[in-house]
């Protein structure tokens, strides 16, 4: 499997590494001008690759990692002008098919997550089996500072990693986690020292590759079992808040670095 699996063109300075080592494929978030947040095209073409990566019995298991020292800021916010409902509800549409894969697929997926973890990026994360993360990792929901609730199905997975009621401290008080806070709730699944996650993530992402992949598949499967429901509400909420006037100041002040003035619309 190559690169030549993906078609969605990326825009200069935007790019997803792929690199093959045995039967386990590392994915490299590379956007470094947005500390790798997540923006349109690089979540088509990680669709594209793990869409790929379910009818390709050679790969056994995946590694999501970021490149230059942070794992994903989040969404694109330069990107997320939403100007009616069947646009807005096609972009979430296209976001849930990557999370789908990640979560549901039938390949175990391991995140390396070095520095900033923030929003989608947390969404990202949590989508994934295990999550192994450097000593001086960040995380961070933080929609509502742009007057969005958190999305790519963090309702969903966020609550099954940590409960209910932590959850709701970190995604409506945007609580900031350390790598330790975030081990001690069970966020994540191990610290290691800075640098060294894609390593580490690599040796967890060889022991999966050499397990049977019918039990790993179904057992994401089980674990995964409502996640479609929770994307389908999250559809319509989240579609219902991009035309929101709430949302359109919470990005213009992201924009303008200054403090959101929100007014309920």
């Amino acid at each position: 499997m190559s690169d030549t699996t993906s078609s969605t063109p990326m825009p200069e300075g935007m790019n997803l590494g792929i690199a093959r080592e045995g039967a386990v494929l590392t994915l490299t978030l590379d956007y470094p001008a947005r500390r790798n947040a997540l923006a349109i095209p690089l979540r088509q073409r990680m669709t594209e690759v793990m869409e790929a990566v379910q009818g390709d019995p050679s790969v056994r298991a995946v590694v999501v990692y970021g490149a230059s020292g942070n794992f994903c800021s989040g969404g694109d916010i330069s990107g997320m002008d939403v100007r009616d409902a069947m646009s807005g509800a096609e972009r979430m549409r296209r976001s849930h098919r990557l999370i789908r894969l990640l979560a549901a697929g039938n390949k175990p997926v391991v995140a390396a997550v070095e520095g900033w973890c923030v929003g989608a990026g947390l969404s990202l994360a949590c989508a994934c089996d295990l999550v192994v993360v450097a000593e001086d990792a960040r995380f961070m929901a933080g929609f509502g500072k742009v007057g969005l609730m958190a999305d790519l199905g963090l309702p969903f997975t966020l609550p099954a990693r940590i409960g209910a009621g932590r959850a709701r401290r970190i995604l409506m008080l945007h609580e900031q986690l350390t790598a330790a806070e975030a081990e001690r709730i069970g966020l994540v699944e191990e610290v290691v020292p800075r640098g060294q996650t894609l390593h580490y993530a690599l040796i967890r992402a060889r022991f999966l590759a050499e397990q049977a992949p019918a039990p790993m598949a179904l057992t994401k499967a089980m674990l995964s079992a409502g996640l479609d429901a929770a994307l389908e509400t999250e559809r319509h909420f989240q579609t219902t808040l991009f035309l929101s006037a709430d949302h359109h100041e919470g990005r213009a002040a992201f924009m303008e670095k200054r403090e959101p003035r929100f007014t309920g619309g």
